[in-house]
């Protein structure tokens, strides 16, 4: 059937049943090809990543299947922002439709382009998210993530019109009329941040609204790290099934991955996606469940086709048979980073951005970062000394000065934090490595 027709029936398992369900010996064949192709067109197309390779005297043919992408130079967060903006292009602007950016990492953004196939491609892989979710064309799906340049709006409104579910694009916000959309419009996938979710469930318990009110009956979340504690909170406040879903807008937005009815792991998108796991201090590639640092590579990606991207996520994959029948790979739950990026309501935090406003505005960079969950909604506090300069304990002065650094935060963030100015030496020193983060949320 055509790209975009409404044929996903309801109680249909899979989107995809031939490639999801595929055996592990034709997924190999599957990504030694694409493998092999995807490597080439690099080769011929990127000159930055070329010269990578080059560096290891290594050349397309060496390059045999997918045993041998060890040999292949990693790609990481500083090589997108040195080949800023259109050094890893493997297509010509011209062909490509569309950008999508993150929300910016030490003041330097990443922008994704996108090819029309690499848009069908993403989209086909949400909609494989939301069946798995079961989700079908009797189905009503809300999608609460942002849109603009965040991927999470446009992905899984790309994945539902795909699936054929009426969609209703109401981005995030405005909590009161999400809540009326889903009750008049009769809503039965939701799909936002899980921390939205608990907002949007705790506020429909203000309105006296109970689950059986609700005519959700799933909710694909994802953009921030969340807890089982935190699901069962949300399945319970809103009587629904919550799934997770995984993603990054370098190498596409969510539905990288994603979970099935089981909850056992986010089924990995392996015909379009070749995943590893790392030791992130040596870069060796760790067996099968191992935990470690995971890297993907794009197989079918056109415009920003990437090799070994070191997403500086943690966790572990398993190839154990999954009840719902999917036999892609799996992953774990995020365990952590290994870096020193903050997700904090979907949005990337660096504590590097935050000192960047504090010496901006005159400030030494004695700081804390205090992280938080209150009602499963993230807090981000900062702590900042004055200098023995400015300091006063004129509370007009210090309130004036404070409600400009949370608008320089706002500003370079992208979302609001608590400042809180302290006096001269109150911030605890170290003769180590200074403790800038404290996070307070059980993940």
């Amino acid at each position: 059937m055509k790209d975009g027709e409404k044929y996903v029936s309801k109680g249909q398992k899979y989107f995809d049943p031939e490639i999801e369900c595929m055996s592990h010996e034709a997924i190999v064949d599957l990504q030694n090809e694409r493998l092999l192709k995807q490597v080439a067109n690099v080769w011929e197309n990127v000159p930055y990543y070329r010269e990578k390779m080059k560096a290891k005297n290594l050349t397309p043919d060496d390059i045999k299947s997918r045993d041998d992408l060890y040999k292949l130079p990693f790609l990481t967060k500083d090589d997108l922002r040195k080949a800023y903006p259109y050094g890893l292009m493997g297509r010509p602007l011209s062909d490509c439709v569309r950008i999508q950016s993150t929300s910016g990492t030490t003041g330097q953004r990443v922008v994704a382009f996108y090819t029309q196939h690499d848009l069908d491609i993403w989209e086909r892989m949400c909609a494989r998210a939301i069946v798995a979710a079961g989700g079908s064309r009797e189905d009503v799906v809300q999608v609460s993530y942002g849109y603009g340049l965040f991927t999470g709006g446009p992905g899984l409104n790309g994945g539902s019109h795909k699936v054929g579910s009426l969609t209703i694009p109401t981005s995030s916000g405005n909590t009161d009329r999400q809540i009326m959309f889903i009750k008049d419009l009769s809503a039965s996938i939701l799909c936002c941040t899980p921390s939205y979710a608990a907002f949007i469930g705790e506020r429909m318990k203000e309105m006296g609204m109970k689950p059986d009110d609700i005519p959700l009956k799933a909710g694909i979340f994802g953009a921030e790290a969340w807890s089982e504690d935190m699901r069962r909170d949300i399945e319970a406040t809103m009587g629904i099934k919550a799934y997770d879903i995984y993603g990054l807008t370098e190498l596409c937005g969510p539905g990288v991955s994603f979970e099935c009815s089981d909850q056992k792991g986010m089924h990995i998108n392996e015909d379009y996606f070749i995943a590893e796991i790392i030791d992130p201090k040596t870069g060796e590639v760790l067996p099968e469940g191992s935990q470690g640092e995971l890297v993907f590579t794009t197989l079918d990606k056109e415009a920003f086709p990437l090799l070994r991207y070191r997403t500086r996520d943690i966790c572990s994959l398993t190839r154990e048979k999954c009840p719902c029948g999917r036999t892609h790979v799996r992953m774990t739950k995020l365990k952590g980073r290994s870096d020193d990026m903050l997700i904090i309501r979907g949005v990337n935090v660096f504590p590097s951005q935050i000192e960047t406003v504090l010496l901006n505005k005159g400030y030494p960079a004695n700081y804390q970062i205090i992280v938080g969950r209150v009602n499963n909604t993230d807090t981000l506090d900062v702590h900042v000394e004055m200098t023995p300069e400015m300091f006063t304990d004129n509370l007009g002065e210090i309130s004036k000065r404070q409600s400009q650094l949370v608008e320089g935060l706002r500003s370079m963030l992208g979302l609001t934090a608590k400042v809180t100015l302290v006096a001269p030496k109150t911030i605890a020193r170290s003769e180590g490595k200074a403790v800038r983060v404290i996070d307070n949320r059980k993940i």
